[in-house]
């Protein structure tokens, strides 16, 4: 059996979130979605701290669950886990450095701790992701040293402007940007940008284990990527699969394509270039004449030491690359993903189904075909990876349909 987690999230405290984004509405999507574990997000932040502490109770698996009362009155059940973004602006060997994290903590006393820690460095009070002049390093020791159990994962690793490896303002190695404690870096997020596949071009990552997640900024994004496992997950187990394999599946992908930063580009003059093509043009706008964004597949290639992926590395999983459902609905009905007629829909086919990654993955194609025979063309579609794939480059989505317009047209 498959169990889906959510680790990189956000609250309504973030900045650019949809401010009814609070506990309850991430359990009620969560199981929409079919996600077992999801993070908290910003539990930095003091008046999310305080929601946290009010709405959840802690168990001994280093999870959380709503109280009972709660879980009854919105009929949704679902771990969380502590969790946080944290972005750290500094200057390293002459370059200023921008790379975000997700911090993971087992309990309330250690996120205490790591708050507080936190807090006598820099504002956590501002935003739900907090900005700090912190050297990764020493964020990375202020984590270990807030208690046992505590971890980091490097947040989007390949995102231009900032992550770890990013082309604007990131390291070549994980090792300059963790130095002595790098040891403790025991997973990368891909990001929506890039997929696993990708990753595999770099040995130099081989020995991390590739984590998906949505990094929502409101509830309905959930699980456009997640984490999955093969063992019923808590706070430990998912620590111990990520470090040793044991239990860990694979992830669930956007494909690449669609994220916005996948290929090379300036969105103000609306070019959008491959990797070749920017070479072409020595990373200048040809509008313009200002320098390109560089974006995740030029990033990788400039880091790859493998042209062919003949081996797949010892930590590599199975990847389900998915189109969210809502979009599916959408293209089908030739109206925008936040309609109400594509509301409706959804809604009324994940009280038929259970879940949606369940309908994207699971559901026999017949059965879908009872309900709309166009959507059961298209997840069929989807599910052997016939997909039409337009790029996203400089901050702006790429896109992927199932259907060309001639055919949607004819039907």
């Amino acid at each position: 059996m498959y169990y889906y987690t959510d680790l990189h999230i956000h609250s309504k405290y973030s900045r650019a979130t949809s401010k009814s984004l609070n506990l309850e509405e991430l359990a009620i999507w969560a199981k929409k979605k079919g996600l077992n574990v999801i993070g908290t997000g910003d539990f930095t932040h003091p008046a999310w701290f305080e929601e946290i502490k009010e709405k959840l109770v802690e168990t001994d698996d280093g999870t959380f669950r709503l109280k009972p009362e709660i879980e009854k009155q919105i009929n949704a059940n679902v771990k969380f886990i502590l969790t946080v973004e944290i972005s750290t602006i500094y200057k390293k060997w002459d370059k200023t450095r921008k790379v975000h994290h997700v911090v993971f903590v087992p309990d309330l006393k250690t996120a205490t701790n790591f708050r507080e820690n936190l807090g006598a460095i820099g504002n956590i009070k501002l935003d739900g992701r907090p900005i700090l002049g912190l050297d990764s390093r020493n964020l990375l020791e202020t984590v270990l040293e807030s208690g046992e159990n505590s971890y980091i994962i490097p947040a989007h690793i390949w995102t231009p402007w900032f992550s770890v490896l990013g082309s604007k303002s990131g390291f070549d190695s994980i090792e300059d940007c963790y130095g002595d404690l790098s040891d403790h870096i025991f997973a990368l997020e891909t990001g929506l940008s890039s997929d696993p596949e990708m990753n595999w071009h770099v040995s130099k990552l081989d020995k991390f284990r590739l984590v998906s997640n949505s990094d929502a900024h409101s509830a309905s994004k959930l699980a456009r990527e997640a984490t999955v496992f093969n063992i019923e997950p808590n706070y430990y187990s998912i620590m111990n699969a990520l470090k040793t394999g044991e239990g860990y599946t694979g992830t669930v992908e956007f494909f690449p394509e669609e994220g916005k930063y996948h290929e090379d580009g300036h969105r103000k003059c609306n070019i959008c270039l491959t990797p070749e093509e920017t070479k072409k043009y020595n990373g200048i706008c040809p509008v313009c004449g200002k320098p390109l964004t560089i974006g995740v597949l030029s990033r990788v290639n400039e880091l790859s030491d493998r042209k062919k992926i003949t081996t797949l590395p010892k930590t590599a999983g199975k990847v389900f690359s998915l189109v969210p459902l809502q979009e599916i609905i959408s293209e089908i009905k030739g109206v925008g993903p936040s309609s109400k007629s594509v509301t409706t829909e959804y809604e009324k086919l994940i009280n038929e189904f259970g879940s949606e990654l369940n309908i994207l993955q699971n559901i026999p194609l017949d059965e879908l075909s009872k309900t709309s025979p166009l959507l059961k063309e298209a997840i069929s579609r989807l599910r052997q990876g016939k997909v039409i794939k337009q790029s996203g480059f400089d901050g702006e989505y790429g896109s992927i349909k199932l259907f060309d317009k001639n055919e949607l047209s004819k039907k």
